[in-house]
């Protein structure tokens, strides 16, 4: 993205009356953002959804010149960001329609794995809260998923510790700038979620821990991974909210139950019984309802198959790699696509057959 572009993308953020929804509504009919301070006001105003409200601010001088400032310290301390429209924007937040245009980040953040879940909880986490996770990402670790989670107290820095000692990858989703650490003393743990990791957040550099900023920070933890996993929570709590904003997405939503009386459990009690959340024992819960089980075996079966097969001949070889890519195919047609001819097709899937390499099915079938 060139200068001129993101200065763009910033002034629509510090824009009042714009927000992510609008500002992508904008850029997507007009072009890209530096274009839409091109356009007059009236020419906007056409836009469906778009009046006199979103434009009241959009010309402002002020604004583009704090955006101005921003990118100054962006250009000049070689800031790390994503925009919504860029191949490395997380995938499974670009879905969401309020996703932010721009996300900040630092670290060694890898997000090719597509194996994200975020665990959140109170930050009054009890020794049974803080046992279960660590004991849940240490089973999940063979998975070898990204743990997310918000850098608070309690079951966030949980989370993210136990991520460390796993050598997982952690996401720490912050409600504030980069330059700002919320609560202090988790400064000690800057480092390590670094190196394992690292912080994303959509506030410029130096925006404060406001109250509502952790409120938007949590759609970011609900919406970038593929389920939210609350540990433990009160009857009301930020984490409730992110799991709500995560069954708004239609993610899995993982609760942790507790006893009755316990105030920190009532939360997740409460999802588990209003169906808001499915009922989390162990991390086999997870594995099964996110289908990894099924994703490793088939992942393992494709590494050992180079091995078994090495005796293949190249027809022979030929043939498993045309079904490996097409699955299930009729003789005729494996005799059409491989240019075997069939009499000699039999013969040569007979013999695959006995390896144990194929089988037949009904109907002249054929599969790996």
């Amino acid at each position: 993205m060139n200068t001129n572009e993101l200065l763009a993308v910033l002034q629509l953020q510090k824009t009042p009356n714009i927000g992510d929804i609008t500002a992508k509504k904008l850029i997507k009919n007009v072009g890209s953002a530096s274009e839409i301070f091109k356009q007059k006001p009236n020419s906007l105003q056409k836009i469906n959804g778009i009046g006199t409200y979103v434009t009241s601010h959009l010309f402002d001088k002020k604004y583009k010149n704090l955006a101005e400032v921003e990118l100054k310290h962006i250009i000049k301390n070689n800031i790390s960001f994503s925009y919504f429209l860029d191949d490395d924007y997380p995938s499974d937040l670009k879905q969401n329609i309020d996703a932010p245009i721009l996300l900040f980040k630092d670290g060694n953040i890898n997000l090719n794995n597509n194996r994200i879940i975020s665990i959140v909880g109170t930050r009054n986490v009890t020794s049974y809260g803080r046992n279960f996770c660590n004991e849940l990402v240490e089973k999940l670790a063979e998975y070898n998923p990204i743990i997310v989670s918000g850098f608070a107290y309690g079951v966030d820095i949980t989370a993210h510790k136990s991520a460390i000692d796993n050598n997982l990858q952690t996401l720490a989703i912050l409600a504030h700038g980069l330059d700002e650490i919320y609560p202090k003393t988790h400064k000690k743990y800057i480092n390590e979620v670094n190196k394992n990791g690292g912080f994303l957040t959509e506030f410029w550099h130096n925006e404060k821990p406001l109250r509502e900023n952790f409120l938007k920070r949590n759609r970011i933890v609900a919406g970038i991974s593929k389920a939210t996993i609350v540990i433990e929570s009160a009857e009301k709590g930020g984490s409730l909210v992110t799991a709500d904003i995560a069954n708004s997405y239609n993610k899995d939503v993982f609760a942790l139950p507790g006893r009755v009386q316990d105030t920190f459990s009532k939360g997740c009690n409460n999802l588990i019984k209003n169906n808001q959340a499915h009922l989390l024992t162990s991390a086999e819960d997870i594995v099964k309802m996110l289908n990894w089980d099924i994703d490793t075996k088939q992942n393992k079966v494709k590494n050992i198959q180079p091995e078994l097969f090495l005796n293949l001949s190249n027809t022979e070889q030929k043939i498993y790699d045309y079904l490996q890519k097409n699955g299930k195919q009729l003789i005729d047609v494996i005799a059409l696509d491989c240019n075997i001819p069939t009499y000699k097709l039999s013969s040569i899937l007979l013999e695959m057959e006995l390896k144990g390499i194929i089988k037949p099915l009904p109907g002249k079938l054929f599969e790996i």
